[in-house]
């Protein structure tokens, strides 16, 4: 059961944001990858098992994606 969720924001090199969410997008416990304004490029929305699946994630398919600059990473506190 997949009850953990984060929100994840990226910084991507200019120009990439479209490229990267549509990258990300459908990928195994990627819920959403969404463009938006502000600081950050790319919102996603993950969920896994436990942190340690959310972090494998993270780390080996979205920081793995070509024109991501930066990851923030937010554990949702409730798996609602």
């Amino acid at each position: 059961m997949l009850n953990k969720k984060a929100y994840v924001l990226i910084q991507t090199e200019t120009g990439k944001a479209e490229a990267v969410a549509k990258t990300l997008r459908g990928k195994p416990g990627i819920l959403s990858a969404d463009v938006v304004t502000g600081p950050h490029d790319v919102i996603l929305i993950i969920q896994g098992v436990d942190t340690d699946a959310i972090a494998k994630i993270v780390v080996n398919q979205v920081q793995a994606v070509q024109g991501v600059h930066r990851t923030i990473t937010y554990m949702a506190l409730s798996g609602d």
